[in-house]
């Protein structure tokens, strides 16, 4: 769904074991009513018709990834580039938790980053920023984080 830019729609389809998709399916139908008909036929467009705007999405997710990782790093933050991901995660300074660094974005200079704790106990010490946002958003939110960066000069250490 994400190759298409329905993220969220909630599409897909399962294959494997009959036993399995089976007790799937019994599951499945206690939490919802099902895809609705419109997404559907969305989803059979997007799989049968032309499929240049794959590439031209990879393209523009590998060029925000690239921008986002340069831009993290040069205020200090550790990141390793997503090799498939519309996110990046980046490593919090020593003295922040992930919810302490999230606040600090979001309180001073208005940048939403999830905290890696609400991806669970292995989350922690991440933070997460999603590389669906246009260009102009993303450059305008790394302005502010770098602008933030340099007033403080650098991430405190040690609480």
């Amino acid at each position: 769904s994400k190759s298409y830019n329905m993220t969220g729609w909630r599409i897909g389809m399962v294959v494997g074991n009959a036993e399995l998709v089976d007790a799937l399916n019994r599951v499945k139908s206690n939490l919802d009513s099902g895809i609705p008909q419109a997404i559907q036929y969305a989803a059979i467009e997007a799989l049968t018709g032309p499929q240049d705007c794959i590439q031209q999405h990879n393209d523009i997710y590998q060029r925000r990834r690239d921008l986002v990782v340069d831009m993290l790093r040069s205020i200090g933050l550790e990141v390793e580039p997503p090799k498939a991901s519309l996110y990046v995660w980046a490593k919090v300074p020593e003295g922040y938790t992930s919810i302490e660094l999230a606040n600090d974005f979001l309180e001073q200079v208005g940048v939403v980053v999830t905290p890696g704790i609400g991806y669970g106990k292995n989350g922690e010490g991440y933070v997460r920023l999603s590389l669906t946002i246009p260009d102009a958003g993303l450059v305008k939110g790394l302005s502010r984080l770098a602008g933030w960066h340099n007033t403080k000069n650098k991430f405190r250490t040690k609480r």
